[in-house]
């Protein structure tokens, strides 16, 4: 089970040239922005990737703001975070156990990511309404060979609620709020 105590938010690519272009845009920014949130109020520290901001421009204005002050992408240029450097260290500095992924693209930046994740030994969780890709297939295929490579699909509010373990958490109210 995820804990608060051994788990890492991965937050990959949620571009301004790219977001709009993405199926299902406003779910996804929406339940993207509760993540980032909700991670907040639970402390669950949070990384956050850029793929070549150049091209792509930042991260979208609404998933930014969800970071509050605390927002300090990872810029980068090959499609799997584990390939970066800079990620690889933040990583291993976090000294997480455990790594929950949101993101674009499903089929490309996000399932590189996981498959490398896989192979580096971390249980990982793909949040599958906090990942998007322009096509259904292409999203629905990743999800799929993600899952088959051993990583657990699952949703941004049973992560939360997973998280927070019991009704008596001193926080259920507010992710509560959130999810609302």
């Amino acid at each position: 089970m995820l804990t608060t105590e051994n788990a890492l938010l991965l937050v990959i690519d949620f571009q301004e040239r790219l977001m709009p272009l993405i199926d299902r845009y406003e779910e996804l920014e929406r339940k993207s922005a509760i993540m980032i949130k909700g991670c907040r109020v639970l402390d669950v520290p949070i990384i956050v990737t850029q793929q070549y901001t150049k091209g792509l421009g930042e991260t979208i204005k609404e998933l930014k703001d969800s970071f509050g002050g605390l927002f300090d992408p990872i810029e980068k240029l090959t499609f799997s975070c584990c390939g970066n450097a800079v990620f690889s260290e933040a990583l291993k500095s976090a000294g997480m156990k455990k790594i929950i992924v949101t993101g674009v693209e499903t089929h490309i930046c996000v399932q590189q990511t996981v498959l490398d994740l896989l192979d580096r030994g971390y249980p990982v969780y793909v949040i599958a309404d906090c990942v998007g890709s322009r096509s259904e297939i292409d999203f629905s295929i990743a999800l799929k060979r993600m899952e088959n490579a051993g990583a657990i699909i699952t949703t941004m509010e049973s992560i939360l609620f997973e998280m927070l373990v019991s009704a008596d958490h001193p926080k259920r109210k507010a992710i509560s709020e959130l999810v609302k």
